[in-house]
């Protein structure tokens, strides 16, 4: 008895179909951020003569995309029980301080302020001249 031949599908590298290839891996499909440059760049400003291995840095990417996901479900729990549809910079600042403890809260709400403070005033003259010439 002959065996059946499969035949191979003549599509791109070997793949049966297109959607079947695999996604890079900048897009996960969780839509989780990568943060391994922010964190390199960090440590080599604190320490320029070390390196980190790459399963720290994952490590340290999961860290960082599980605190956010835990302040920005709080926040918006904040949001819920005050009846708001609009999460505001309060809520956050609530749900920081409810999840980190003491001194690290307290930096990070200051850290985080100050850098919402100067982004919105690196837009200020932008705005003013939008605002004068619908008028």
């Amino acid at each position: 008895m002959a065996r059946p031949v499969a035949k191979k599908n003549k599509c791109s590298r070997g793949y049966q179909n297109p959607i079947s290839r695999k996604k890079s891996q900048s897009i996960t499909e969780s839509g989780l951020r990568n943060y391994s440059l922010y964190i390199n760049r960090v440590l080599k400003e604190v320490v320029p003569h070390r390196s980190i291995s790459s399963r720290t840095l994952d490590v340290i990417n999961n860290m960082i995309n599980n605190i956010f996901e835990r302040i920005s479900t709080e926040a918006y729990n904040i949001m819920y029980l005050r009846n708001r549809r609009t999460l505001t910079p309060e809520d956050i600042q609530k749900a920081v301080y409810l999840l980190l403890p003491g001194k690290l809260a307290k930096y990070a709400v200051a850290f985080g302020s100050e850098a919402v403070h100067r982004y919105v005033n690196s837009y200020a003259p932008c705005t003013s001249l939008i605002k004068s010439r619908g008028k």
